[in-house]
């Protein structure tokens, strides 16, 4: 397969000049993303209850998560290659990002077995069993053909034992030059360009962190990730760790924080020099009636809301948030109506999105400390 010459490149547009923060564009051979960004995630090559369509006209995410796990496993590769890569199959012309499944496959702590050579694990569909190796982990994503693949790595729970996090580490590092091997051998199957990402780790262990973080940026990526966060430790540990990670990691370079998380948690990382965001939270929550809005957290169910028919949220561009009310909302959850699960996922992901459009404007604008001090005290309000 002869590749086309690569259209990757990250640019700094602009910088906060309070904070770490900065806002970019990254360019692909499916697009280009500005930074900072969220990325819905669409674990199994969909984003739940939210079709391609309205992903593009009323969230406008510019670029999509997906798991290399649950991929692996169904559909399995052999359709995902014959119909030509992910984009093809799930009808995704912009940009891809695949989680490379470390994260799924350590939380099956019951069904795996961790050895150097990789992870044995049983499925969750039907009980076989898989080896994941660094290597055929970018195999795998190869085949399913994303934009940005990641390295294998070791995620552990919160709190671990330090010198269990100080070898779990040792062993995501020894995974990264075996996987970065197998990158720099390998070409992408379907005619253009793919990138490889590492993955900091060392837990909440700042002098770890800072290690990992020195041998990440040494081995050369197309960007760098930060793993092992928001799993568990308290939100100012979590700021702490990565505000450490983040004076490290090449500035000419995006950095991904992975499975973060609120929006308010975005904002304080967008401060401490984050581009990229992944979390499952929007839809989860949605599906569950939890809205993120302008004015805080909303519990759609709630009583309060039955003859409230003002907009779900009229600060949010997007048709659903602003064309049903807060009372339709409610009766078709209270219902069991799938419609609501439909319209609060869109609504959460395109807050999420304008949220980030809007950091990206006030860092341009040189007022994003200020405007996002203010932010953070209003989306944590319960209402």
């Amino acid at each position: 397969m002869i590749l086309l010459q690569s259209m990757w490149n990250f640019e700094v547009i602009a910088r906060d000049g309070s904070t770490g923060a900065r806002s970019g564009k990254i360019s692909t051979d499916h697009g280009v993303i500005h930074t900072p960004v969220f990325m819905p995630v669409g674990t199994a090559g969909s984003i739940k209850a939210v079709t391609q369509e309205q992903l593009v006209a009323d969230i406008g995410a510019e670029v999509i998560l997906g798991n290399t796990y649950h991929l692996y496993l169904r559909p399995g590769l052999k359709v995902i290659q014959e119909a030509g890569g992910l984009h093809r199959f799930m009808g995704w012309d912009r940009p891809l990002l695949t989680d490379s499944g470390g994260y799924q496959v350590f939380s099956l702590s019951a069904n795996r077995k961790v050895k150097e050579e990789g992870v044995i694990f049983q499925s969750h569909i039907d009980g076989s069993r898989h080896l994941f190796t660094p290597e055929n982990v970018v195999e795998t994503q190869r085949v399913i053909g994303a934009d940005i693949i990641m390295a294998f790595d070791e995620c552990l729970p919160y709190p671990s034992e330090i010198s269990q996090i100080r070898n779990s580490m040792a062993l995501t590092h020894r995974w990264l030059d075996r996987g970065l091997k197998q990158f720099k051998q390998t070409v992408s199957q379907y005619g253009y360009s793919q990138v490889f990402f590492p993955i900091v780790q060392g837990g909440t262990h700042l002098e770890l962190r800072k290690e990992s973080a020195e041998y990440i940026a040494s081995s050369g990526g197309a960007g760098n990730a930060i793993g092992g966060l928001s799993v568990g430790e308290p939100e100012e540990i979590m700021y702490e760790a990565c505000s450490q990670v983040c004076k490290i990691l090449p500035e000419d370079k995006p950095r991904y924080l992975m499975g973060v998380g609120t929006p308010w948690n975005i904002l304080e990382n967008i401060a401490l020099g984050v581009d990229m965001f992944d979390c499952v939270m929007p839809t989860r929550n949605g599906r569950n009636g939890m809205l993120f809005t302008s004015t805080g957290v909303v519990n759609i169910r709630n009583k309060q809301w039955e003859r409230d028919f003002s907009p779900v949220d009229a600060q949010t561009p997007c048709f659903a948030s602003q064309h049903y009310s807060r009372a339709y909302l409610r009766h078709l959850f209270v219902s069991r109506e799938i419609l609501g699960l439909q319209i609060a996922s869109i609504h959460n992901l395109a807050f999420y999105q304008e949220l980030v459009r809007q950091a990206g404007q006030h860092i341009q604008a040189g007022d994003f400390s200020r405007w996002k001090e203010t932010m953070v005290r209003q989306l944590k309000q319960r209402d």
